[in-house]
């Protein structure tokens, strides 16, 4: 199998977290702040409450595996870099000084511990050419990123950290908080953002530290990226900002992440992706391909960021369209039993933060209707977390600890059967003996398959839950014909924000690009509106925009237009 679609294919763990009385806890699944490093031909990824670390050699089938306690599992953003033949491991928690772990067998051991000497959030570690170490951290909206050089023996500073990074959202719109940037009003705890995530990678002799804004919870989370000639700076914005930017599609957000190099010499970057509806650090990981251009603007590929991609060899061409479209949208999709507001329709919606659920357990189905027979190429089964019943045995927290994250073995089971006249069905995929827990699963189809109906039943979710499912997803091919060109109308609004209206008659949806240059159309905000607001700008620039429209027989590219703010 080398195709994945975002989210990962990760087992994610639920954590239990009380409420500041400690008399109720909120229960939902967890993975953020991603680290990604290649180690000995393998690629390790940690990611925080999890517990463990996953491993996979292709970067599109991981396998987790718990790790050792003497390690901060329990600390967020943990950060892991090679250095030799270690690789250093460390996380955050700012009651204490941190300590550093290194060991050359991540999931066997040993791990030596080198006693830290003071507290950090959201550290990353770098090693230079010539063998020094750096390091990062921050993560405040009243304080910027800071880096230090480290003695390598002793991990201790070697003089005073040195401010790099500072919140701008006056500047940045980018790092306003809120939705869409502040469109649909602040946010109620700060109009500042949370400056976070440090990572740094060195290309060509120059030094890209890239950090993370405004804050997790909103669609708009993303990673930022400062250049400059020397480690500890001086830094200056990139003039492609952000870097990472996923704010549209199914389940948006692609903030606090880490920049990796494949076997085949491919950049990827993973990133945080937002759910925020059982705990407002319900959140996901993403995987993107990444690159450096031309004139050493780092990019990332999010243009259809939570559709099917293909792993292999060589990128030959990093903005290379999907080659599967989605069938599903909008589609008609009935079920055997439905609660009042969770009805079979948001199973389709494609929004992530919605979703069909049973009203009764007793084995209900759902039914999607793709209107016509297609070459079906990939399901994506989601589901959501909205009715989980916690053993008693669960509900407490650790002693010393402020959550509980679930260790325990768990199950997400189901049966998935295909039919071309919604009478006789196949069964599809068989997941109903699985000893795993893949709450986002993908099943892709190379060779394809003629579908019209898919059954989706059986299903057993972890902890006696009502099946509840937020996307029953569908990529494949069509054989008609491509959406007429996008008419778009787009009008400054403030001088940080563009107005996007578009219109095409024959479109499933519309692909808003832009960039600073024709040829840089770097970002993007997928939509299934006829209108965009895109708040990610940086004050008074000019951008080139273009709107392509989509349906299920591929993509129109629209024409660029040139506005200033």
């Amino acid at each position: 199998m080398n195709f994945y679609c975002n989210p990962l294919r990760l087992e994610y763990r639920y954590q239990v977290i009380p409420d500041s009385t400690k008399e109720e806890f909120t229960v939902s699944r967890e993975a953020a702040d991603p680290t990604v490093i290649e180690f000995h031909g393998q690629y390790y990824l940690f990611a925080s409450m999890t517990l463990g670390v996953y491993t996979s050699v292709d970067l599109v089938t991981w396998e987790y595996h718990r790790l050792p306690e003497v390690l901060p599992l329990y600390d967020y953003a943990p950060d892991a870099r090679v250095v030799g033949d270690y690789v250093y491991l460390s996380a955050s928690n700012n009651a204490h000084p941190c300590n550093f772990y290194r060991t050359k067998d991540i999931l066997h051991g040993p791990y030596e511990e080198i006693p830290g000497t003071f507290p950090f959030w959201d550290p990353n570690l770098f090693v230079d050419d010539d063998g020094r170490l750096y390091f990062y951290w921050g993560c405040a909206n009243d304080k910027p990123l800071y880096g230090v050089e480290l003695n390598p023996d002793t991990m201790e500073p070697l003089g005073e950290p040195v401010g790099l990074i500072y919140g701008d959202p006056s500047e940045k719109g980018y790092e306003r908080v809120g939705e869409d940037n502040g469109r649909y009003g602040e946010a109620t705890f700060s109009s500042m953002p949370y400056i976070e995530g440090a990572w740094m990678d060195k290309f060509e002799g120059r030094y890209y530290l890239q950090y993370a804004a405004p804050g997790t919870e909103f669609n708009t989370y993303c990673d930022g990226v400062y250049v400059g000639d020397a480690p500890l700076g001086p830094f200056v914005p990139a003039k492609n900002n952000p870097y990472s930017l996923h704010p549209g599609s199914f389940l948006p957000g692609a903030g606090h992440g880490s920049t990796v190099t494949d076997a085949a010499g491919n950049l990827w970057h993973a990133s945080t992706m937002r759910i925020s509806v059982n705990h407002m650090f319900e959140r996901r990981v993403g995987l993107w391909p990444a690159g450096v251009d031309a004139d050493g603007e780092l990019f990332c590929n999010q243009r259809y960021g939570d559709w099917p991609r293909r792993v292999t060899g060589k990128i030959e061409d990093p903005w290379a369209g999907p080659e599967w479209m989605l069938l599903s949208y909008g589609k008609h999709v009935a079920a055997t039993s439905e609660a009042v507001g969770h009805e079979a329709v948001h199973a389709v919606d494609e929004n992530v933060r919605t979703c069909w659920m049973a009203e009764v357990d007793t084995n209900p189905a759902l039914i999607l209707d793709l209107g016509e027979l297609f070459d079906v190429h990939g399901i994506q089964v989601n589901f959501a977390d909205g009715d989980v019943h916690l053993p008693e045995a669960l509900q407490t927290v650790p002693e010393g600890k402020e959550r509980r994250i679930i260790d325990e073995p768990i199950y997400t089971r189901f049966l998935l059967e295909a039919s071309c006249d919604g009478v006789h069905y196949d069964v599809l995929w068989d997941q109903r003996q699985v000893t795993t827990d893949y709450s986002h699963d993908f099943l892709p189809m190379e060779a394809g398959r003629k579908i019209r109906y898919l059954r989706l039943s059986q299903m057993q979710l972890p902890f006696h839950q009502r099946p509840s499912v937020s996307g029953l997803r569908v990529f494949g091919i069509g054989g008609g014909e491509l959406p007429q060109q996008a008419t778009a109308e787009v009008t400054a609004a403030g001088d940080m924000d563009l107005e996007v209206t578009m219109s095409s008659p024959d479109a499933v949806g519309y692909n808003v690009l832009w960039g600073y240059a024709p040829g840089k159309l770097y970002h993007s905000y997928l939509t299934y509106e006829a209108h965009c607001h895109i708040g990610a700008l940086k004050k008074h620039g000019s951008y080139y925009l273009r709107v392509d429209c989509f349906n299920e027989n591929g993509i129109t590219e629209g024409k660029i237009l040139n506005i200033d703010l």
